[in-house]
């Protein structure tokens, strides 16, 4: 078999497919040769300025400073010669997850691939002040959303004998985060979805990893305490942030027959933040 990460004929999902790490998966999976059906919960010419006020901070500054990129995401994707589609879609709604699988398996003949991406992370607090609310949130989008979607696809998968499924994890799920209660419980939370789908996909020819990324520069990032991530990134080994592309690189490979035998990882694409750094 040859050595490259061959995606042809292959149908992608990507959650959370606007901005920072899910446009850049959705990019790079279509470059592999995969078709891409992006969704997110802002899609440019259908969200409303009160639905980004109801989607959080972060939602609004993106609207407000024009970087929801959910339909030029899937032009892009169609100017390289793939078929692609942007879908609004609401992680937390299980119909809405279901009309978002129905497309891709209508339109696009399959749904072998799906990249778990959407998330929040705008919930930032000491846990005497963290938000009942806002844990309730992350809840739902981090980590139920992601049982969403994977319940969604899993039959058409478990039919085909082959899928691949790649949740977002968080180095903040693997060492905890200061301030950040609801965002790691989330992350650790589908560490331990990514070994159970793991197990149960196996016989199925279903594949199932997480990538923990650590500090990575993406819109979020810049959107931060520059003290703050300055620090961080001073914690890492490699004493830089990471790139998107890092992260989907990643991801393309687990996708591709080269990762055919890699199952049930939580892999780290993080510079070695993990790591005892001095």
């Amino acid at each position: 078999m040859a050595l490259e990460i061959d995606l042809s004929g292959r149908v992608a999902l990507v959650t959370g497919g606007s901005r920072g790490l899910g446009r850049a998966d959705a990019l790079t999976l279509a470059r592999a040769g995969a078709d891409v059906v992006v969704a997110d919960i802002q899609v440019e010419s259908e969200t409303t300025d009160e639905e980004a006020e109801r989607y959080g901070p972060l939602a609004q500054i993106a609207r407000a400073q024009g970087l929801v990129y959910t339909e030029a995401t899937a032009q892009e994707i169609q100017a390289l010669g793939r078929r692609s589609a942007a879908v609004k879609c609401d992680v937390t709604d299980p119909d809405q997850v279901a009309a978002a699988v129905a497309r891709c398996v209508e339109d696009f003949g399959s749904v072998d691939i799906l990249v778990n991406n959407a998330g929040t992370l705008d919930h930032v607090a000491q846990i005497a002040d963290q938000s009942p609310e806002l844990w309730e949130r992350d809840l739902r989008v981090n980590l139920t959303g992601a049982f969403n979607c994977s319940q969604a696809v899993w039959p058409h998968m478990r039919e085909r004998g082959w899928g691949r499924i790649v949740n977002m994890a968080s180095v903040a799920g693997t060492l905890g985060g200061f301030g950040q209660a609801s965002y790691s419980t989330t992350k650790a939370g589908l560490l331990g979805l990514t070994k159970s789908l793991a197990l149960e996909g196996a016989r199925h020819g279903i594949t199932v990893n997480a990538i923990v990324p650590g500090i990575i520069g993406t819109e979020a990032f810049s959107f931060g305490n520059p003290e703050m991530n300055e620090r961080m990134v001073k914690r890492t080994a490699l004493r830089r942030p990471g790139d998107p592309q890092d992260v989907a690189n990643a991801i393309a490979f687990l996708c591709s027959e080269l990762a055919g035998y890699i199952t049930g990882v939580g892999l780290n694409v993080s510079g070695g933040i993990e790591l005892f750094t001095f």
